[in-house]
């Protein structure tokens, strides 16, 4: 209820008199509404939002008391916590010299708003952001890259405002192309979708993005978020892609995707519903032709599944990404493949015969589906997971090694695409933060 209220644009803590549901049905006695007619009035008249702030337009700050630095930080986790702010991880206090800290990244002013957060509708600014990054232990430089990544999520054709709140435990995946991946230690290698101590820029940058899901989204697990399992939802994924790996020929994805020029700072996000990882090379001594072939009827194998997840972006989505080490592309690229070429042969073998989709009930949901492309792939047997080969999401990334490859299955509306604005002493920042890992690392 309150998120709904929220989401209508009135205060999160707006007066409400609340009513047992059988009141509300069919023949009911509604007299108990008379009897506290007064708390309508006083609700009316006398509330006053907690979140309403002083004159100067700001929100009154919380203030933590405590004999040492270390039981300030342990009581501000707990009051943070309790009043489920936090992820149950250790949280960074976000004070007001750390989110100003936070702020040097801001090409923006940070009460820019940026929209509204679904399901709840909390107003999302640069300054919001800001907070977010410090709780998850953030940098400055990260900050352009969380101000796109929510510039995305918040359009509309995302389908964050379902997805965010739905059952099916999806979760944001950020790609950034361009230079400020190597500039923000991002990790485009090795690991990239887990932790490093060498670049945590993804994990911080993630982990803003999810705090901001939970306390402007409301995205509380069994009442803001249905999401039966809620995995990856610590730090959903962001990664850079291995744009230096890429062949000779192939197109970053932000080229490739969203018609960025190459070189250009932007991040692309989509929903994914899990990662496989697919083993990729073969057991013996396969020819490289056959090594490569084999490998991606593998990869098709996984595709290739009875998802009604597939419909909600059967038109301008995705069914998923593909994501290949660059060792793989050099490979598929040595055997006359192209990023084209290679969609269309996980196109053409990832089509799942129809009468699989019949047995498992997959016609009913076809009938429903809000495009028509979507409506009409009923009639093909064998059913294509996506209108067309150019759908399906291919990147570059991951460990200098062959033997694999992963499908982020998706279950996604679209996929957005957003420029990273930058602030003039962005390479400051930057050099900042590259000395003081150095001093770390030296000391």
């Amino acid at each position: 209820m309150t998120n709904a209220v929220a989401g209508l644009g009135l205060a999160p803590d707006a007066a409400m008199v609340t009513f047992p549901i059988d009141m509300f049905l069919p023949g009911s006695d509604i007299t108990p509404v008379e009897a506290r007619k007064r708390e309508f009035y006083d609700g009316l008249t006398r509330w006053r939002s907690a979140f309403a702030g002083d004159e100067a337009g700001e929100a009154p700050m919380v203030r933590v008391e405590a004999t040492n630095v270390e039981d300030a930080f342990a009581r501000a986790n707990h009051l943070m916590l309790a009043n489920r702010w936090g992820d149950g991880l250790p949280l960074w206090p976000p004070t007001r010299e750390r989110v100003d800290w936070i702020l040097g990244g801001a090409a923006q002013p940070r009460r820019r708003k940026l929209g509204t957060f679904p399901p709840r509708g909390g107003v999302t600014t640069v300054e919001s952001c800001a907070i977010a990054l410090a709780m998850a232990g953030g940098r400055p430089e990260y900050l352009p890259v969380l101000v796109a990544a929510v510039d995305a999520f918040l359009d509309p054709e995302s389908g964050s405002e379902q997805l965010q709140a739905a059952s099916g435990s999806a979760f944001p995946v950020v790609i950034v192309n361009g230079p400020i991946g190597a500039q923000i230690r991002l990790n485009s290698g090795f690991g990239c979708l887990g932790p490093d101590p060498q670049r945590p820029a993804g994990a911080s940058i993630g982990r803003a993005l999810r705090l901001l899901q939970q306390n402007l989204g409301g995205a509380l697990p069994g009442t803001g978020t249905m999401a039966v399992f809620g995995h990856m939802r610590y730090t959903n994924a962001v990664f850079a892609e291995d744009e230096e790996g890429l062949p000779a020929g192939w197109e970053p994805h932000s080229v490739d995707r969203h018609g960025f020029e190459r070189g250009a700072n932007c991040v692309s996000l989509f929903y994914a519903s899990g990662a496989a990882n697919i083993i990729r090379r073969g057991a013996k001594k396969e020819t490289l032709e056959e090594d490569v072939v084999q490998g991606l009827h593998r990869v098709a194998g996984y595709m290739r599944v009875p998802d009604v997840h597939y419909l909600h972006g059967y038109t301008e989505g995705t069914p998923g990404f593909v994501v290949i080490s660059k060792v793989v592309a050099a490979d598929l690229a040595t055997m006359g493949y192209t990023k084209q070429s290679i969609r269309e042969f996980l196109y053409e073998h990832s089509k799942v015969p129809l009468d699989e989709m019949r047995k498992a009930g997959c016609m009913a949901w076809m009938e429903i589906a809000a495009t028509a492309a979507a409506r009409d792939s009923a009639q093909q047997d064998p059913w294509p997971i996506a209108e067309k080969a150019a759908n399906i999401g291919l990147i570059v990334a991951g460990g200098g090694h062959s033997s694999h490859a992963l499908w982020l299955q998706a279950y996604t509306y679209g996929v957005i695409g957003r420029e990273i604005k930058l602030p003039a002493g962005f390479n400051d920042l930057v050099g900042e933060a590259d000395s003081a890992n150095a001093a770390a690392t030296n000391s």
